[in-house]
């Protein structure tokens, strides 16, 4: 199975999975770049998976499947391209040979789905890693903004994401992350690896490559927002709520995504 992320749009991923013949795409903001790649390897688009409703995320979905004749997939109470078969969570599809547990992750939208298939094995019994399309849930370093949902739900969401195993490959549909580990460091100066993966990020950004994919393990060790509950965290993010309750980790999560809104 390959993996790549397209660049799109100023910062989007529009990440493309395939296995040399077939190939499914997620939240496809523009076509012409996955039209390019689908043809520069002589691909056939089967899937069209969508994790929310934003523009910058559906806005070439009905090009490509008319180009295609790809399937759908979306979240089952939000306004996206018709026609499309509705997920709502708790589903499980077979894409590319292998099974996709569709996660209901409320927060950014209300009705916010991720994509993840926990198989190890390809077929001839090589290992590979967990997939996670998250959209705009979960990102390296940060999570998104609470436009539709609240803070608990958000919360509660990543903390679904936080439970999967740690080898998963974390597919954000944004290049935040060198931004957003400026914010980490703000809340949590003394973490090492932190330091040292806003090192390793700000050179890849050099060399115009991209961050991502990140692993659950390494958010865990660095992002703030899957790490409410750690002390140095909690007392962190007291620059910016001083009477904050450092024992309640939803009320961390809600300081920090408030600080995060204002953080330059």
């Amino acid at each position: 199975m390959n993996l790549l992320p397209i660049p799109a749009l100023a910062d989007n991923y529009i990440w493309l999975l395939h296995d040399g013949h077939e190939a499914l795409v997620v939240d496809p903001g523009a076509a012409e770049p996955v039209l390019h790649a689908l043809q520069a390897q002589g691909l056939t688009l089967q899937t069209i998976l969508v994790t929310h409703h934003h523009a910058d995320h559906v806005g070439a979905v009905a090009a490509l499947r008319d180009a295609t004749g790809a399937k759908v997939y979306g979240p089952a109470f939000e306004a996206i391209p018709e026609p499309a078969q509705r997920v709502e969570g708790g589903e499980v599809l077979q894409l590319l040979g292998r099974h996709w547990q569709v996660l209901h992750i409320p927060g950014h939208t209300s009705g916010h789905v991720a994509y993840y298939c926990s198989e190890a094995r390809e077929g001839g019994g090589s290992a590979i890693a967990p997939i996670l399309f998250c959209g705009d849930t979960l990102f390296s370093g940060g999570c998104g903004r609470i436009f539709e949902g609240t803070p608990a739900q958000m919360h509660a969401s990543l903390q679904q994401l936080a439970a999967l195993d740690g080898r998963t490959r974390v597919c954000c549909a944004h290049e935040y992350t060198v931004s957003n580990l400026r914010f980490a460091q703000a809340v949590e100066p003394n973490n090492k690896q932190l330091l040292h993966h806003a090192q390793q990020c700000q050179a890849l950004r050099a060399q115009g490559l991209p961050t991502l994919p990140s692993t659950l393990e390494l958010e865990l060790a660095v992002n703030p927002f899957l790490r409410c509950g750690i002390v140095q965290v909690a007392q962190g993010a007291r620059q910016f709520a001083p009477h904050l309750d450092t024992l309640n980790p939803l009320s961390v999560f809600t300081a920090l995504r408030e600080w995060k809104n204002v953080f330059q």
